[in-house]
């Protein structure tokens, strides 16, 4: 469960990835009582927009996946921000399912600042998830659904091209 900002766009960068099977924007980090857009809006139910991703370990490993979410498709040294949204629901998160994700997002993180990649330090919460909730129906595939829609335009399609000139080998144009 990767969180970096507004869903949509973790979402579309994922769904052009090769090797995820689905990719599902939703919440973590909260309650099933509040894992609903308006309440989660409110930055005040723990949750974070997040996207639940299903892939073939074959065609791509969880460090891949981590390599993905911290070069394209968000800035993890943002706290509780992405681009123009604010707020603890946009936090930069990794929800793991268990020690060897634990172990991996850690270390990748350790890496990532002993080589000195950002200029700042990453604040990306490393934490167990503990549930999943997907997001209302109308936030699913919102990017590939509302493609000139201003925010997708300026946030979100961006986030997809860099993937596509980053990582032309994980690419697909699905």
């Amino acid at each position: 469960m990767l969180s970096g900002g507004c869903f949509w766009g973790v979402q579309a960068v994922f769904q052009h990835v090769k090797g995820v099977i689905k990719a599902t924007s939703g919440y973590a980090g909260g309650s099933a009582k509040t894992a609903e857009y308006e309440t989660v809006s409110t930055g005040e139910t723990g949750h974070a927009e997040s996207v639940q991703i299903v892939y073939d370990p074959s065609q791509i490993t969880y460090g891949e996946l981590l390599r993905v979410f911290f070069s394209v498709a968000h800035d993890p040294t943002q706290l509780n921000r992405q681009g123009p949204d604010e707020g603890t629901q946009y936090r930069s998160a990794i929800f793991y399912a268990n020690d060897e994700q634990k172990n991996i997002a850690e270390a990748y993180i350790a890496q990532l600042d002993k080589a000195g990649v950002f200029s700042r330090k990453i604040v990306t919460q490393v934490a167990p998830l503990q549930g999943f909730y997907a997001a209302e129906a109308y936030h699913q595939n919102y990017a590939a659904l509302h493609p000139y829609q201003p925010y997708i335009v300026y946030n979100d399609a961006p986030k997809v091209k860099h993937l596509r000139q980053e990582f032309p080998e994980l690419y697909t144009g699905k």
